[in-house]
């Protein structure tokens, strides 16, 4: 990874960061195939403020951001949001976000499992270099919070058709 990046724990701090994140998350979520999903700032801001989201940082300009939350009272994690601006891909970035996403679950939640779901080979590939393997949909979390937060993907419908157990996105654990 370029050392020109700064990656960590993001804090209340990170806070002024929130729109270019969600701008970025806004600009992916319009490229046909992303299933990336748009989230409320206030939030981003309470998972910064709870050490449960990792920043990256070139200079003092947002480079990429990804967060975590709990389901089923700490018995799964899920890895959500992972976004690198377009200018900073192909530096090993994303890659390094969920590596300390991953650590920072495993302090804050040993003993769970770490999930995503996501339709990007790339994001697939980092998830698979992490540890994680590829399951089916009723290995994941049983949460209607969790399913509730995919309603703002393109391919909610194709989820919704297959009565939660299947989607296009591609479902990935990894035990803590």
């Amino acid at each position: 990874m370029n050392p020109a990046f700064s990656v960590q724990i993001a804090t209340a701090a990170h806070i002024p960061y929130i729109p270019a994140i969600l701008d970025a998350i806004y600009v992916a979520s319009k490229v046909p195939g992303n299933s990336i999903v748009m989230r409320n700032p206030d939030y981003l801001a309470l998972k910064m403020k709870e050490g449960k989201a990792v920043i990256a940082l070139h200079g003092d300009e947002f480079a990429g951001f990804c967060y975590m939350e709990a389901w089923q009272n700490g018995e799964f994690i899920a890895n959500s949001g992972l976004i690198v601006k377009p200018e900073f891909r192909k530096q090993g970035l994303a890659r390094e976000i969920k590596r300390q996403l991953v650590e920072a679950g495993r302090k804050l939640f040993p003993g769970s499992t770490v999930f995503g779901i996501t339709k990007s080979p790339a994001v697939v590939k980092i998830n698979l270099s992490l540890g994680f393997h590829k399951v089916s949909y009723q290995e994941l979390t049983t949460d209607p919070a969790f399913w509730k937060g995919c309603e703002t993907c393109p391919y909610y419908q194709t989820l919704v058709e297959n009565q939660g157990k299947d989607c296009l996105c591609q479902a990935l654990i990894l035990k803590l």
